[in-house]
C-alpha cells in the first residue's frame, strides 16, 4: 500500500526551505494527524538532537509512523559532504550519516542522502567524486542493513549537484558499482527538471524506487503546479511500489494549506 507522509524541519539554518512544518515535532505531529497523514519525515540538525523516547511517544499518541530521516543537517550546519576534497571532512560526513541511520533504525525508517552527496569541484574530478560516493554508499548501505532498512539516495537536479541528476543514471550507478541495500529517493520536483517522463522513469527504475517526494513542478504542494500526478501514481502501482509519498514542499501559502492540499491530492489519486 502506498502511504502518505509530510516533512518537518528542526534545522533553524534551513528555515524557508522546502519543508511543510517548522515549529517543532509536537505541532507537526498534531497537524499531520489532523490532516490524515500516515507518517512524518524528520529533518533534524543531528541524530543526537532528537529525543528518541519523546519522539516515539509522540508518534504513538498521534497514530503516526516515521517515514524517513534526512541527513542534510550535516551539510547545512557543518558544510560536510561525502565527496569533499578533505578526507577528514568526508569522514565527519560519513559518521554523521551513520548516526542518522542508527536513529532511523530505531524507528524502522531509512536515512536519506541528498545534499550530503556533495559535488565535483576544485581539485576533485567528477570521476574521483563518484568513486568516493560509491565507497560511502556501499559502506552506509551495509550499515543500514543491520537495522533491516535500506539507505535512500536522492539524485538532485543539475543546479544542486553535478554527480547524478537522473534517476535511471543513478540506478545504473548502483548496479554497476555493486552497491547493495541502497534505493532511490525519487523527488518529483527534481525529476520535473531532469526527466523527459516522470512515469516512464519510475517504470524504468522499478525495484530501485524506495521513497518518493510528492512535490509539484513549483516545489509547492501537489495541486498548485502543473505536474500530472495520475500517470505517476499509475507507474508506481505498476512497479508494485509500497512506500511513502512524502510532501517535501514549500509551506506556501502556509503549512496548514500545504498539508491540506497535499492530502486532498493524495486522496484524489489514491482513494482508500
Amino acid at each position: 500500500m502506498i502511504r502518505s507522509a509530510v516533512t518537518v524541519s528542526l534545522v533553524a539554518q534551513a528555515r524557508g526551505g522546502p519543508f511543510v512544518y517548522w515549529d517543532g515535532l509536537e505541532a507537526a505531529a498534531a497537524s499531520a494527524a489532523r490532516h490524515g497523514f500516515d507518517a512524518l519525515e524528520v529533518f533534524a540538525p543531528s541524530a543526537a538532537s532528537v529525543d528518541r523516547p519523546a519522539l516515539r511517544a509522540l508518534l504513538e499518541r498521534h497514530g503516526l509512523a516515521a517515514a524517513a530521516f534526512g541527513t542534510g543537517g550535516g551539510w547545512i550546519v557543518h558544510r560536510w559532504h561525502l565527496t569533499h576534497a578533505d578526507a577528514s571532512v568526508r569522514k565527519e560526513a560519513r559518521e554523521f550519516i551513520r548516526a542518522v541511520i542508527d536513529l532511523g533504525g530505531e524507528f524502522k525508517a531509512p536515512a536519506i542522502i541528498g545534499s550530503m552527496q556533495g559535488k565535483a569541484e576544485g581539485e576533485v574530478s567528477r570521476d574521483r567524486a563518484l568513486d568516493w560516493l560509491a565507497e560511502a554508499l556501499a559502506d552506509l548501505g551495509a550499515h543500514a542493513s543491520r537495522h533491516g532498512v535500506p539507505l535512500l539516495y536522492e539524485p538532485l537536479n543539475r543546479y544542486e549537484t553535478n554527480l547524478l541528476n537522473r534517476q535511471l543514471d543513478a540506478a545504473r550507478f548502483l548496479d554497476s558499482r555493486g552497491i547493495a541495500n541502497v534505493r532511490l529517493l525519487c523527488d518529483l520536483f527534481h525529476m520535473n527538471i531532469e526527466e523527459a517522463s516522470l512515469a516512464g522513469t519510475l517504470r524504468a527504475c522499478g525495484r530501485h524506487v524506495g521513497h518518493v517526494h510528492f512535490a509539484d513542478s513549483d516545489r509547492r504542494a501537489v495541486g498548485f503546479g502543473h505536474t500530472d500526478v495520475a500517470p505517476v501514481v499509475a507507474a508506481l502501482r505498476e512497479i508494485a511500489y509500497e512506500g511513502y509519498l512524502s510532501a517535501e514542499v514549500l509551506p506556501l501559502p502556509d503549512s496548514e494549506v500545504a498539508s491540506a492540499r497535499t492530502m486532498q491530492s493524495f486522496r484524489a489519486h489514491l482513494p482508500r
